[in-house]
Parts: C-alpha cells; structure tokens; sequence
C-alpha cells in the first residue's frame, strides 16, 4: 500500500534533518577531498560529508521504506518492489562547499515510477528549506513557512540569465547557444547549481540553462520550480526528469524565447 502522501512529505524532511546534521560540521572544515572526474566537466570532488550525507538518508529509507528504491549520486542505484524510488544528492554543489560557498544544497526527490512527485532542495547552513509537493512550493526558515511564485518575465531581453559554469559543462556548440541568450538577458550570473532554482522560485532568477545534468541533479527541481508556476525541460521541450540539457524558467514567454535558440543544438 502507497503511503499517504502527507506521511512521504514529512519523511523526506525527516530525510533532508538528518543529512543536514552530517553535513553541517563538515562545513568550513579542511577535508580530505577525492576527484572522481572524467567526464566533460574535468574535475569532479567528492568529500566524506557527500558519502556519510547520503549513507545517512539510505539507512533511514532502508528502515522506514524497505520495498522503495534508492538512487544516489555517492552509492548507485538499490532497486525496489516498490515503484517509489528516493533520488539523492547530499550536496549539490561539492565545488561550492569545499570552497565554504554557501551556493549548494541537498537534493531530495520521490519519483513514483513515471515522474517525481515530491521535491526537497535543504541549505543546512543558511536553514532554507524549499519543498515542492502536491502542486505548490514553499519556502521554509526560521521565519515561518513561505508559499512562492515565480516571478513575470515578458522576455529574455528584462530577465536574469544563470548557469553553474559558463564554460565547464557545455560543449562548444551548446556554449555558443548560451551565449547567445546571455547577450540578449539583461544580467547573467555564474554558480548556485541547485541553489539558483531555489532563487526561480523565489521570483529573484528568470531563467536557468544547464548541460550535462544527471537525475539526481534535477528530479528534487522538478517539483519546485513547477509547483512555484515555473517551466523546467530539457532543451528540446522533453520531460527533464534523466538530466542531460536543462532549462527552466518563471514565465512561459520565457521559456519559450530561451527554447527557439536551445532547440535543435548539436
């Protein structure tokens, strides 16, 4: 029997205390830090706090949900009887954290077999808390509990334009794209990985363009940009839920300028 929805909720916040109380001490620390890279993007750390967050986020799952499925960035892919599956990234942002940036987040996502459904971006250090489910999106912090829209952008030529790395993930075709919108914004950004969806959500961002994503970089976005009224797919308009070439957007006109340039590209 699937569990109520309102129970998955409070357990995938459950999931995103219990990662944060790993992480948080590891934070501002010199760290022993390993590069597992070999892909477009060169260098990739990894750290013991990526490890421990999500060995800390399986066990709980192992014991609360053990038909559920598990995907994690740090320790592959546990299949389960049961069609939910959790999609973990402790830190989103490794390159941030290790350099005591505060621009990264841990990535909670419930997928229930044709697309996910929950949506959990935590920043342990600042204690923001973005949970999109059942449609909506809020914002949660010491001041309470926020519902968020994305803000109206008419087009790209008034919108904020940002991306991780404005070299590091694309290939040369897909970076003279971005810098094709990049002219036409009106101000692009570099960094915040997961964190700059937080910030569509919150009506401070218009767009962001990405590439070379893997799902448990983007599953736990899906339901939050979503869920605030936002627009996120892959760069051909598909379902962004397996990664690779990401936009999102707070406004549809927005998305659908950045889409007439993202299309297509080889």
């Amino acid at each position: 029997m699937t569990p109520p929805f309102d129970e998955l909720v409070a357990f995938a916040n459950t999931l995103a205390d219990a990662a944060g109380d790993v992480i948080r001490p590891w934070f501002r620390v010199r760290l022993d830090v390993v590069d597992k890279g070999s892909g477009r993007a060169g260098y990739d750390p990894v750290t013991e706090a990526d490890r421990e967050g999500e060995a800390a986020m399986r066990r709980l799952i192992a014991e609360r949900y053990p038909l559920h499925g598990v995907i994690g960035e740090e320790h592959g892919e546990e299949r389960g009887a049961d069609p939910l599956t959790w999609v973990l990234d402790p830190i989103d942002g490794t390159r941030a954290f290790i350099c005591g940036q505060t621009q990264w987040g841990i990535l909670i996502a419930l997928n229930d077999g044709a697309r996910p459904i929950l949506g959990v971006l935590d920043q342990p250090i600042t204690r923001e808390r973005w949970i999109g489910a059942g449609g909506e999106t809020h914002l949660v912090t010491a001041s309470g509990r926020e519902k968020l829209r994305t803000r109206a952008c008419e087009s790209i030529a008034t919108a904020v334009l940002t991306t991780t790395h404005p070299t590091g993930y694309f290939t040369p075709a897909e970076q003279a794209a971005f810098q094709e919108l990049g002219d036409a914004a009106r101000m692009t950004r570099f960094g915040g990985d997961c964190y700059a969806y937080g910030l569509l959500a919150m009506g401070f961002v218009d767009l962001i363009v990405e590439a070379s994503l893997k799902p448990w970089d983007v599953q736990a976005l899906v339901p939050i940009v979503e869920g605030a009224g936002g627009i996120i797919t892959t760069w051909d308009g598909g379902d962004p839920q397996h990664g690779g070439r990401i936009v999102a957007a707070g406004d549809p006109r927005v998305h659908t300028e950045a889409l007439a340039v993202l299309r297509g590209v080889a």
